[in-house]
């Protein structure tokens, strides 16, 4: 007997969060010891399916069966008990929730307590507000709870239940309909087309006033950035009321940072990074960790997401748990920390689905596509891609897009694919549907990198003259290093000045860290230095490229400089020649090991990062040093002492 009750206490303590992770053992305890049950008692109900967590809650499976199987009596009794452990101000609203489900008629008087109770997690909010709502005469007063009810389901990551309680709320007046447009627009914005969230959230601006109008603008903002609407993103934080300090410093140093005063809006925004020291709101601190980010502060963007992931966590704000585990993925990305970027936003999936936002889902795999581009193979990249393309394409999400279509250039480019990737990334950074604003700039050392090896160096001239005025707006403390590359590639004509970039780039790279970029930058630079007919510093500046990719994970950009650094003539077991094959250069033996495992002349080019006619001239040499004719021959000859390729 004793076991069914704590049983039947702790179904009962559900239904102040139906959808709560589970419940507070304290408090079920409490009302447990309160009716005469002790520790037996909680052994008893463990035995019969009760589970007890690290986290101090209490699970039970099969909860509805055990409320629903009880007398009404005995239920109410069970609330009663509830109510009367609830003890302070955290459970307040728990406590008179459990009173109204405990009265056998429970009045007005009562739902309107409820309603003005707060401090309790948004889940049990949620319910609170709901159950208060059936109690209020007044229709208008029952919309507005129900509608308050589905702010905090929103805010608890119960977007379905949100718009359930927004659609019992009906027809609405004006003060109440403002409200209820900041909701709905609130929930579209992280899992619908963000265009309607958009207009949803413009009305609500209108119609509401105070904080619920700046909250409502600054909605509008976000939505305007993931179209990739700049204009539309300056007119939203531009317009509307002052708000707290910390909000209209955000709103006037982005409007500024995008317009024609970078320079004062860097100054802003690391004020509003500073203001976030005692802040304990996820909202406030995501805002801070996009100040960060506009600023060129990578690290303190991390670190506000860092903290806005556990005050999300610490208040129940489901909502925004997807959210920090967005930015926190984006930059570590950013700062070239790529697997913490893939463990964040490996849990920002999890995350996104269980709170149902696909809009965010879609920004996580375009992360995960960005950071497979290093180190895995390239179907890997593309589903990331393909899922985050496909809600993108929905939703309208610029951004989105934009990441994944620079992922998938990024994976062409590591695997030796340059004309492919110049393909993806021309229309996107330069194009008349160019990606979006705020990203595509990061793009442009590919798409130069891209075109140069593709052999089409005046493709990029153009935007590198845009890259050059962004990295002086200072969004990014890599950039100048990126910039300093991009200047390397081009000046072909110019080998004193290529090189002068090539040293410049590196030693701006010191400066600013993120080993994964610099190691791009002497790979390229050891390859010019190989074309150049400097095989000593070139294998030096490779060696140094092969480790650094190594050390950050990128194991296909270490594959592909591993073969250009055995091209310089490094030894290794590939490169050295036995019986038959003394004689070879390193570069001819490549050549002959790649053809006679049956590579045409391109695949071989592209994994080589030659042209397919220097492979052809090799090949030639090849079969005059060896007496042979055919590829089939080759084979024969080379199949006895084939070593096994690690860099393919």
């Amino acid at each position: 007997m004793s076991g069914r009750t704590v049983l039947l206490l702790a179904a009962a303590a559900y239904e102040a969060d139906p959808e709560g992770p589970g419940v507070d053992a304290a408090l079920v305890l409490r009302a447990a010891a309160a009716a005469g049950f002790g520790a037996d008692a909680l052994d008893a109900a463990e035995r019969a399916g009760l589970r007890r967590g690290t986290d101090g809650l209490l699970r039970l499976p099969g909860r509805r069966g055990v409320y629903e199987a009880a007398a009404p009596e005995r239920r109410r009794a069970a609330h009663r008990a509830l109510a009367a452990a609830a003890t302070g101000e955290r459970q307040r609203a728990a406590g008179l929730l459990h009173r109204l489900l405990g009265a056998v008629y429970p009045d007005a008087r009562l739902g309107a307590e409820l309603a003005a109770a707060d401090g309790a997690p948004h889940g049990e909010r949620a319910t609170a507000l709901a159950h208060a709502a059936r109690l209020a005469d007044d229709p208008a007063v029952r919309a507005e709870r129900l509608i308050a009810a589905a702010d905090h389901a929103r805010l608890a990551g119960r977007p379905h239940l949100a718009r359930e309680l927004l659609g019992g709320a009906g027809d609405v007046a004006e003060p109440v309909r403002g409200r209820a447009a900041l909701v709905r627009g609130l929930l579209a914005l992280r899992d619908g087309p963000v265009a309607d969230a958009r207009e949803s959230l413009l009305l609500a601006a209108r119609l509401c006033a105070g904080s619920d109008a700046v909250e409502a603008r600054l909605g509008a903002a976000e939505a305007s950035w993931a179209l990739g609407d700049a204009a539309g993103y300056r007119e939203a934080v531009e317009h509307g009321g002052s708000g707290r300090a910390a909000e209209f410093d955000y709103r006037v140093g982005m409007a500024a940072s995008l317009g024609e005063r970078a320079g004062v809006g860097r100054v802003v925004l690391r004020r509003v990074v500073a203001r976030s020291a005692g802040e304990r709101e996820p909202a406030a601190l995501l805002r801070a960790g996009a100040a960060a980010l506009v600023a060129g502060d990578v690290d303190a963007a991390c670190r506000m997401g860092s903290r806005a992931l556990a005050a999300a966590r610490d208040r129940d704000a489901g909502a925004e748990l997807p959210r920090a585990l967005e930015l926190l993925a984006y930059g570590e990305l950013r700062s070239g920390r790529h697997a913490r970027a893939r463990a964040h936003a490996e849990e920002g999936v999890r995350a996104a689905l269980a709170a149902g936002q696909r809009n965010v889902l879609a920004h996580q795999h375009a992360v995960l596509a960005l950071v497979a581009s290093l180190d895995r193979d390239v179907d890997t990249v593309a589903r990331h891609a393909a899922a985050a393309q496909e809600t993108a394409d929905r939703h309208g999400l610029v951004q989105a897009a934009t990441l994944a279509q620079w992922a998938l250039a990024r994976a062409d480019l590591a695997r030796g694919d340059a004309a492919r990737a110049a393909a993806r990334l021309g229309p996107l950074v330069g194009g008349p549907r160019r990606g979006h604003f705020g990203v595509r700039m990061l793009a442009v050392p590919c798409l130069v990198e891209a075109a140069v090896l593709a052999g089409e160096p005046a493709g990029a001239q153009a935007a590198v003259g845009e890259f050059t005025v962004w990295v002086e707006r200072g969004h990014d403390p890599l950039a100048p290093a990126q910039l300093a590359r991009c200047q390397a590639l081009l000046a072909s004509s110019d080998p004193a000045a290529a090189e002068c970039s090539f040293e410049e780039a590196l030693a701006r790279h010191e400066r600013a860290g993120g080993d994964f970029e610099r190691a791009r930058t002497a790979a390229l630079y050891g390859k010019w230095l190989r074309r150049a007919r400097r095989p000593a510093r070139a294998r030096a500046v490779l060696r140094d490229a092969l480790v650094a990719f190594e050390r950050c994970g990128a194991t296909v950009w270490a594959a592909q400089t591993a073969a250009e650094l055995r091209a310089t003539g490094e030894q290794s077991p590939e490169t050295e020649a036995t019986g038959d094959l003394v004689g070879l250069t390193p570069q001819q033996l490549r050549i002959a090991r790649h053809v006679a495992r049956g590579d045409t002349n391109r695949e071989v080019a592209r994994r080589l990062s030659v042209s397919p006619r220097t492979v052809d001239h090799h090949l030639r040499n090849v079969f005059a040093h060896l007496g042979i004719r055919s590829r089939v021959e080759l084979a024969r000859l080379l199949a006895p002492t084939e070593p096994a390729d690690h860099s393919s």
